[in-house]
């Protein structure tokens, strides 16, 4: 919190129904949160004439009080961005890592953050889902095998403005870490490790920003868009604890920098353990590791990672996507092949349609459930991605594994059975793992025209998932299971994986 700087309650600013007055927009506000709603959304509750007035406060926790900055306000309610805890809740405890606004919730203990996790993802299902019996299908919450350091990947960015913690001001230096929370241009330094990525890195990266700072080259400065560097991100092997960097810098005073003592002093701190080192220069003003034009350049060892899940190894190259969390990865993709193969118990005899031998992964990416299914289930397995490139290293990875029974097409879900009518019919479940973003109507109706027996979909946004489960009911698919999977301890994020089939009295509709 600035000090000095009077910060008004919720009353000053709460809007009269009738007289259309409204929050102002970025006004700050003190805030006591009483509840919370699914997505870690803290919730204060204001009394008036008109009712109650509820505010939402992203990653704020129940009994805290803090201060709020209004990103959005309409009749019954307001949304908000947290800015700072002012006082913790009673249940929270000491941290024994830096405190980072990646993980909101570290202070609160994990049993209560799966309590909260379980509660709120449920009452979705029920709220949006229209599934009113939850526990009738509901078979449990999966943990985390870890709940520190479980990360395999961490951006950090520079920034010529630096948030100091303790005084609340923004100073003009040089910083390496986290952006502040609710800021594009402030960094606050990580000077020690946060909990969730590497002890050993993060633990070093006050030093390496000592180093980058005595180059007398800029850390990039948000506002004017200028400036040298501009991230560092680095991936970590969960299975040989390997690291492979990338230094993202703009190439202006690109011909002062010097990137052999740039790699010696990583190779002095990692050893054995540095993997590769990549230099990309990005200077897009646009505030993203990844350039639209560009160039990235290995200056030292091999440009990837080797990741094993379950018995199989994938290439991971830095800008590929893959599970942030391996260990917790490896449970969630067994618990789809148990599903998908029907281990449940549930009976998929009376089923009259879709019948076939194939099971079909679509948004397959670069194909780790897909083999996965190959190897363990022995049936041939279609994976199916918009994105060329992850096809291609789908086929790839499928080589080196040796994976014999699994077949990768670039494809529009929609028009797949148009470019390859021999699966009609033949496809007897779906594996369905898209973005956060979900499946839009559309896609769900080609999805469901494909006429599997049994759908397990895998989703990284509970709201979303339950949003679909009521398109799938109405064409004849009947929820028959549902978990939660806990990939990101210490924040709001929860997976889930749904269990849907075809009824027989459906087994028409959506063809």
């Amino acid at each position: 919190m600035h000090h000095g700087t009077k910060i008004p309650t919720v009353r000053h600013y709460l809007c009269a129904v009738g007289r259309e007055r409204k929050f102002r927009k970025n006004e700050a506000l003190i805030l006591d949160v009483e509840d919370i709603a699914f997505g870690g959304k803290g919730i204060a509750r204001i009394t008036t004439d008109q009712g109650p007035f509820v505010v939402f406060i992203q990653n704020a926790f129940p009994g805290q009080k803090v201060e709020a900055r209004v990103v959005k306000c309409k009749s019954r309610h307001a949304e908000c961005r947290l800015e700072e805890v002012i006082e913790r809740a009673s249940c929270e405890i000491e941290l024994d890592y830096q405190e980072i606004p990646g993980a909101p919730y570290a202070r609160v203990p994990l049993d209560i953050q799966r309590a909260t996790k379980e509660e709120t993802a449920l009452e979705l299902y029920k709220r949006i889902g229209g599934v009113e019996d939850i526990q009738s299908v509901y078979e449990g919450f999966i943990p985390s095998p870890k709940n520190w350091h479980y990360r395999n990947k961490m951006e950090y960015s520079f920034s010529a403005i630096v948030h100091n913690p303790e005084t609340g001001e923004k100073d003009d230096a040089f910083g390496l870490g986290f952006k502040k929370r609710g800021t594009w241009w402030a960094v606050e330094n990580l000077n020690s490790d946060c909990g969730l990525f590497d002890a050993q890195v993060e633990n070093f990266l006050s030093k390496l920003r000592q180093w980058f700072e005595k180059s007398t080259l800029p850390a990039w400065h948000p506002p004017k868009r200028e400036g040298f560097y501009r991230f560092l991100v680095v991936r970590r092997s969960e299975a040989n604890e390997k690291l492979l960097f990338n230094l993202v810098t703009s190439s202006v005073g690109i011909d002062t920098f010097n990137r052999g003592e740039f790699v010696e002093i990583l190779k002095t701190e990692f050893g054995n353990r540095l993997q590769g080192v990549m230099h990309t220069i990005n200077d897009d003003i646009g505030d993203r590791v990844e350039a639209r034009s560009g160039s990235s350049e290995l200056i030292h060892g091999e440009a990837h990672i080797t990741e094993t899940l379950n018995g199989l190894d994938f290439d991971i190259e830095m800008s590929s996507f893959f599970q942030t969390n391996p260990v917790c990865a490896q449970r969630l993709y067994a618990e789809v092949i148990d599903a998908v193969e029907g281990t449940n118990g549930s009976d998929l005899s009376e089923s009259s349609h879709g019948n076939g031998e194939y099971i079909m992964d679509l948004f397959c990416g670069t194909g780790t459930i897909a083999q996965m299914l190959a190897r363990h289930t022995g049936k041939p397995i279609i994976g199916v991605d918009i994105v060329e490139q992850a096809i291609v290293d789908a086929r790839k990875s499928a080589q080196k594994n040796g994976t014999q029974n699994v077949e990768f097409h670039a494809a529009d879900v929609g028009k797949f059975l148009l470019e390859f009518p021999e699966y009609k019919g033949q496809i007897q479940s779906i594996v369905l793992d898209p973005p956060r973003a979900g499946i839009s109507p559309k896609s769900l109706r080609k999805v469901i025209r494909l006429g599997a027996s049994r759908l397990v979909y895998v989703s990284c946004n509970p709201a979303t998932q339950a949003r679909d489960i009521v398109t799938l009911r109405e064409f004849g698919y009947a929820l028959k299971q549902l978990k939660l999977v806990d990939q990101f301890p210490h924040t709001a994020h929860i997976e889930a994986i749904a269990v849907f089939e075809k009824t027989l009295t459906a087994s028409n509709l959506g063809t």
